[in-house]
């Protein structure tokens, strides 16, 4: 297939049959037409080739419209978290250089620019207010992209979730997305016949590139919710008839305590992504529904999936194996590949990863060598080329030289009953280095038995690993695609 640019994807479906299927209802040439009148207003504006344009919303069929046009002019998409506070959404203004913002609602942030010695004037655009005014006026048609303009220019910058401390923004080309598309497609048959629910908020790559230019490229329809909320989400896949479900392990934990028997009797594929599935949620999902969730891994600095279980035959626990045209390894501190069942660091190379790093070239050089990004996470090879992630790098704890993988305990916890989700973090300790601490919450109405809990995993794994206390809590600290917070957790123990 011939290498496409992110904005062509919206050519793929048919004119006539819909592109959004959900409440609001838009055939392909539908989705075509107001891009056209978005990119003609937005050139009106004087948004131009290789800027960086802020994009402030919950998803929408505007957020389509919004990106894409944005992406036609050549300028540059920064999908902003809007869960964010003043503070921090700033901090991705001025340090992506914007100077027009499109937001669902005009944001207060002129005075926090002009504390951050922000001197730029930052236009913001209001969402209602574009749609208004693309219905009303007519704008002069904006020039094609010049003739030098090619797939590896820049069409994102992602930034980094904050999980280890200062955002960095990820730069992806166009190249990186559609090759992530296509490659994820190769593994994951959906058709032009799917209806795929879009429910993970779209300013993240893992919704965005699956739930969204997946769809596209294969002529798929695509219902959006703004938010999930179990029930609700529920009725909608019910109602909407979808086919193609993207999920993170919380939805999934959720579906298996709200759900009932018949509800997605219509849906053909599940996948997980954004966290580690546990296996306790998998098996459950399993015995309710009688479907597989497929889980795959990803990263935003590889646009974002990097792997995914074959649907035929999905192995708890794993990731599953490398996308076509991507290369994956485990290596040693020196960047030497590990045979199988060794655990070591993941890298990936191909036409996946990022450009780099927004204006950051030490961080990028660290994070990519020799054309290999360097992920983070440890993670081993089984001899049918399942891949496994143990754990992130920098959340193994070492106690009296001994590896401690909390994710291991979190697996066993999470198989206890009444507990129903669990987070082991590393603390300070003078003796041992560190020491491991776990935080969990309980079904209603549970009671925590301390001793019975440490019985219970003494018979499991090695007394080392063994968390050195344990605190209940009402909720784990989460992003918005699931992902516990661990650095959250660490603030709260001091």
């Amino acid at each position: 297939m011939q290498l496409l640019f992110v904005h062509d994807l919206i050519l793929k479906g048919t004119v006539d049959s819909p592109a959004f299927a959900g409440k609001d209802k838009v055939s392909y040439g539908e989705l075509q037409e107001q891009v056209r009148k978005y990119r003609n207003y937005f050139y009106s504006l004087g948004i131009r080739t290789g800027e960086n344009v802020g994009l402030f919303s919950h998803n929408s069929v505007e957020f389509v419209y919004c990106y894409m046009a944005i992406v036609s002019l050549g300028a540059i998409v920064v999908p902003i978290n809007f869960q964010l506070t003043v503070r921090e959404t700033t901090f991705i203004v001025k340090d992506a250089k914007m100077s027009h913002l499109i937001t669902r609602e005009r944001l207060a942030i002129d005075s926090e620019l002009k504390q951050q010695g922000y001197t730029q004037e930052v236009t913001q655009l209001v969402i209602a207010d574009i749609k208004l005014v693309v219905e009303q006026e007519a704008f002069s048609t904006a020039p094609a992209l010049a003739a030098g303009f090619d797939e590896n220019q820049s069409c994102v910058i992602i930034y980094t979730s904050g999980t280890t401390g200062i955002p960095k923004g990820a730069v992806l080309s166009h190249k990186n997305l559609v090759s992530d598309a296509v490659a994820f497609r190769g593994m994951l048959p959906v058709a032009a016949t799917d209806n795929v629910l879009c429910v993970l908020p779209m300013y993240h790559c893992f919704s965005w590139t699956c739930a969204v230019l997946v769809s596209l490229l294969c002529g798929a329809s695509i219902t959006i919710l703004e938010a999930f909320a179990p029930k609700e989400t529920i009725a909608a896949i019910k109602d909407y008839k979808v086919t193609v479900v993207y999920g993170v392990p919380p939805m999934y934990n959720f579906f298996v305590r709200v759900g009932q028997g018949q509800d997605f009797s219509g849906v053909r594929h599940f996948i997980s992504g954004g966290a580690s599935l546990p296996e306790k949620i998998a098996q459950q999902f399993s015995d309710k529904y009688g479907q597989k969730i497929i889980e795959g891994y990803g990263l935003s600095e590889a646009s974002p999936v990097v792997a995914l279980n074959p649907v035929l035959k999905p192995k708890y626990c794993s990731i599953g194996k490398a996308l076509p045209g991507v290369e994956v390894r485990v290596a040693d501190p020196n960047g030497q590949t590990l045979p199988p069942g060794m655990v070591g660091e993941l890298v990936v190379r191909g036409p996946i990863v990022m450009k780099g790093y927004f204006n950051l070239p030490a961080e990028t050089a660290t994070t990519l060598k020799d054309g290999w990004l360097y992920t983070g996470d440890l993670a081993y090879q089984d001899s049918e080329g399942y891949f496994f992630v143990v754990d992130r790098l920098k959340d193994l704890i070492i106690s009296n030289g001994e590896n401690i993988y909390p994710r291991e305990i979190e697996e066993l916890l999470y198989a206890y009953p009444g507990i129903i989700e669990a987070s082991v973090i590393g603390v300070a300790d003078e003796l041992r280095g560190q020491v491991a601490r776990a935080f969990i919450v309980l079904a209603e109405g549970q009671r925590f038995d301390k001793k019975a809990v440490r019985e219970y995993l003494h018979a499991n794994i090695a007394a080392y690993k063994i968390p050195r206390d344990f605190q209940v809590v009402d909720a784990l600290p989460k992003n918005q695609t699931g992902k516990i917070l661990k650095r959250v957790l660490r603030e709260h123990v001091g």
